[in-house]
């Protein structure tokens, strides 16, 4: 899986969307980091983190088995800069073992770096509501 990164990120937003999902889903959360310019921005945990914060959360989080599928509803590029609109269900292990489910609607802003590689800057993922078990 380390190999994506050593890959070009295509231009086609749905193509990264699922790079994006297959990564997340393989629990590696250095793997998913890296997919972050050094100074992104990451609302997942609910609240904004960036850089070691940031890199700790997802390390965690997918480890515990977080798991994502996900659909650009909307894209917008100038440049290289993107603008996505993702909806997305993610499924998290819940206390008890118990399965929690939750929809939402994601921005995200991705960036091209000077290596002409595609990299998230900013990623704010907002539940429809509550999880739900």
């Amino acid at each position: 899986m380390s190999q994506i990164l050593d890959t070009v990120i295509s231009d086609d937003p749905d193509e990264q969307n699922d790079l994006l999902i297959r990564v997340f889903n393989s629990g590696d959360g250095e793997l998913y980091d890296a997919l972050y310019t050094p100074d992104a921005i990451s609302n997942m945990s609910g609240g904004p983190l960036t850089g070691e914060a940031r890199s700790a959360f997802f390390k965690e989080f997918l480890a515990a088995g977080a798991k994502i599928t996900s659909k650009v509803v909307q894209s917008y590029t100038t440049g290289d800069t993107s603008l996505l609109i993702v909806d997305y269900v993610m499924t998290l292990p819940g206390p008890d073992g118990q399965t929690v489910t939750s929809p939402g609607t994601c921005t995200d802003v991705v960036i091209r770096n000077e290596e002409g590689q595609w990299r998230l800057a900013i990623d704010r993922p907002v539940p429809h509501e509550a999880p739900a078990a």
